[in-house]
C-alpha cells in the first residue's frame, strides 16, 4: 500500500482475507491463511508487539494449530513443559495435585509461555509469506459489505492518511474492546466479576524452592496465582481486597510486599510491571454477520483459571481459516462458513464453565467452606479413579463438535479430532500425522481399503492404516505408535473421512461412507505442508 500525505484516501486492491488484530489469534491466522496462499492484509492499531504478558500457558491441541504452519518446534524452544500444578491452603499444604497427562495431539500436555516471545515467533512466521501484507499502526473506521466483499476505511494513525481497503471477508480479532463488533452492533453479553486483581510480571534473579510449579494459593484471606513463565520469568496475580488503594497496589514496595509472604525476597525477583485487570465472562451474540467474523476475545472472553483464553482464540481461527480458504477457491459453498459459530460456541460456553467453577474453587473466602473444600479434595483425591481423573486435569474440556459441518448418522467418531501420534509414510520416514494428512480431505482406512466411490470421483484419497512393525508401503501409514488403530477400533469405526483440520466429518463401520458435503467439489491444488 502506497503511504499518502496527512487526511487524503487511497484505494488499495482487493485482498481474499482481511485480519483486524495482530495479538495471538490474528497473527496465527495470518500464518493460517498464508499458508494456503491467500492475499490477505493485517491492520494492527499498535506499532509494537504487547509487553505484559497475559496468557501464561497454553496446551497440546494449540501447538498442534501452530505445527500447521511449521512453527510448533520453534515456539517451544521457548516454553516450559511437564511442570505439575499444586493447590494449597493458607498454611501453604498441598491439597490436590494434577499433572496433566497427553492427550493424543503429540506435544506436551500442558506448556507455560511467555506471551511477548511467543508473539514475536508468530510474527516472524508471517514474513514467510509475500501474500500477506501487515499494516501496523492501522486501525480500520469503518466497514461496508455488499454482495461481492467488505469496503473497510483504513487510518494511517502514523500520519492519518485513510485508505480504503477491499476483502472477500474478514476476520475481527479485535480483542474485548473489538470496535468491529461494536460497528456491527453484536451484543457482548454476560458479566465483569467485582474482583479486580493485580498481575505482577517478574524477571528471575535466583530460583527458590518449588519456583518452577504452578500453584494456587487457595487462601481465603487473599487467594494467589504463583506461576513460573519461560525464559527467567515469574508470574503473580492477587485480587484487590476491600480498603485496598490500586494506585498503591501497583507500586514496587507494595509488590515486594505481596509477595513477600511466600519467602521471596527482593533479592530473588525484579518487578518488571504490575497491573490491574478485571475477569470478564462475555460472549458475543452471534460470532458472523454477513462476510465478517469475530474471533478470540472478540467473540467471547472468559476468566483465566484453567488458561485457555488465548487457546480459544488459536481454535476459533483454525476452524475458520481452512474454511474460508475452501469457499474462496470454490471448493465448499459459502453456507459451510455457518457451521463456525456451531462448532466454536458450544465449546467456548463449556470451557468457560469450567474456569468458573475451577475459579471458584481458588477464590473461596469464606473460611468454614474453604477448611470443607481442603479436607474434602484430600480425601476425594485418595479414591482410585475419581484422584486419577482430578490429576489429570479434565477440568479442561477437549473439543469436540456435535454440530456443524459433519455428516449423519453420526458415529461414536464423528466431530472427533483424530489423535496425532508419529506414523511412518510410504517413503518410510517417521512423521507426525497431521504432516503425513497435509492439510487436506483424506479417507483413513482400518485394514484394507473399502471402495467408497462418492469420495474417490471427487479425487479424496485414501491412507490405509497398517499395524505397528510393518514395512512402509505405497497408498498406506505405519501406526508407528500404536494409537490410530486402537482409537478407530475403539469407535467401532473402519473408515473416516478427515477435514482439512483433521477433525472426522463422516465414519462407517465396513460399509460406505455417508456422502461428501453438499457442493463439494475439491479443486486440484497442492496440499498444505507442515514440515517442521
Amino acid at each position: 500500500m502506497s503511504e499518502t500525505g496527512a487526511g487524503t484516501e487511497t484505494e488499495d486492491s482487493a485482498y481474499d482475507v482481511a485480519v483486524i488484530g495482530y495479538g495471538p489469534t490474528g497473527v496465527t491466522a495470518a500464518n493460517l491463511l498464508g499458508a494456503m496462499g491467500l492475499r490477505v492484509v493485517v491492520l494492527e492499531r499498535d506499532a509494537e508487539i504487547f509487553t505484559r504478558a497475559r496468557a501464561i500457558s497454553t496446551d497440546e491441541e494449540v501447538v498442534r494449530i501452530w505445527q500447521r504452519i511449521g512453527l510448533a518446534e520453534r515456539l517451544k524452544q521457548d516454553m516450559l513443559t511437564e511442570r505439575p500444578v499444586d493447590f494449597v491452603d493458607a498454611d501453604g499444604r498441598t491439597f490436590l495435585s494434577a499433572a496433566p497427562t497427553p492427550r493424543g495431539h503429540g506435544h506436551p500436555p500442558q506448556m507455560f509461555i511467555y506471551q511477548p516471545a511467543l508473539e514475536q515467533v508468530l510474527r516472524d512466521g508471517v514474513d514467510r509469506y509475500p501474500n500477506v501484507k501487515i499494516l501496523l499502526r492501522h486501525e480500520c473506521l469503518r466497514l461496508r459489505q455488499d454482495a461481492d466483499g467488505v469496503e473497510l476505511t483504513v487510518v494511517g494513525t502514523a500520519d492519518d492518511s485513510v485508505h480504503r481497503l477491499r476483502a472477500s471477508y474478514v476476520i475481527a480479532a479485535d480483542g474485548g474492546t473489538s470496535l468491529t463488533r461494536a460497528q456491527l452492533n453484536i451484543g457482548y453479553e454476560g458479566r465483569t466479576y467485582e474482583d479486580r486483581w493485580v498481575v505482577i510480571d517478574t524477571k528471575m534473579l535466583k530460583p527458590w524452592p518449588n519456583h518452577d510449579k504452578l500453584r494456587f494459593h487457595c487462601d481465603p484471606a487473599r487467594p494467589a496465582v504463583d506461576c513460573p513463565t519461560p525464559l527467567g520469568h515469574h508470574r503473580y496475580e492477587f485480587p484487590l481486597l476491600p480498603g485496598d488503594d490500586e494506585k498503591h497496589l501497583v507500586t514496587e514496595d507494595a509488590v515486594y510486599q505481596l509477595i513477600s509472604r511466600y519467602g521471596i525476597g527482593r533479592d530473588s525477583i525484579k518487578v518488571l510491571r504490575a497491573t490491574v485487570y478485571s475477569h470478564h465472562v462475555r460472549f458475543a451474540t452471534r460470532f458472523r454477520m454477513g462476510r465478517i467474523f469475530l474471533a478470540g476475545d472478540a467473540a467471547h472472553a472468559m476468566p483465566p483459571w484453567i488458561g485457555q483464553g488465548m487457546a480459544a482464540g488459536v481454535r476459533d481461527v483454525a476452524n475458520l481459516c481452512w474454511k474460508l480458504d475452501s469457499v474462496i477457491h470454490g471448493e465448499l459453498p459459502e453456507t459451510v462458513l455457518e457451521s463456525y459459530e456451531a462448532e466454536r460456541k458450544p465449546h467456548v460456553r463449556e470451557v468457560t464453565r469450567r474456569a468458573v467453577f475451577v475459579g471458584r474453587m481458588i477464590t473461596e473466602r469464606r473460611r468454614p467452606v474453604a477448611r470443607v473444600r481442603n479436607g474434602a479434595l484430600r480425601a476425594l483425591d485418595r479414591i482410585p479413579g475419581f484422584g486419577a481423573w482430578m490429576q489429570d486435569s479434565n477440568w479442561i474440556p477437549v473439543a469436540r463438535y456435535d454440530a456443524g459441518l459433519q455428516a449423519r448418522p453420526r458415529t461414536r467418531a464423528t466431530g472427533h479430532q483424530i489423535p496425532q501420534p508419529w506414523v511412518t509414510g510410504p517413503d518410510g520416514e517417521r512423521v507426525r500425522l497431521d504432516d503425513a494428512l497435509a492439510g487436506r480431505w483424506l479417507l483413513l482406512h482400518r485394514g484394507l481399503p473399502t471402495a467408497q466411490p462418492a469420495w474417490e470421483r471427487l479425487g479424496v484419497e485414501s491412507l490405509a492404516v497398517l499395524p505397528m512393525g510393518s514395512p512402509p508401503a505405497e497408498g498406506a501409514i505405519v501406526d508407528s505408535d500404536g494409537v490410530l488403530l486402537p482409537w478407530l477400533t475403539e469407535r467401532r469405526v473402519t473408515t473416516v473421512a478427515l477435514r482439512p483440520d483433521a477433525y472426522v466429518y463422516a465414519a462407517s463401520a465396513g460399509a460406505q461412507l455417508p456422502p461428501p458435503p453438499a457442493g463439494f467439489a475439491p479443486a486440484s491444488r497442492p496440499a498444505t505442508t507442515t514440515t517442521q
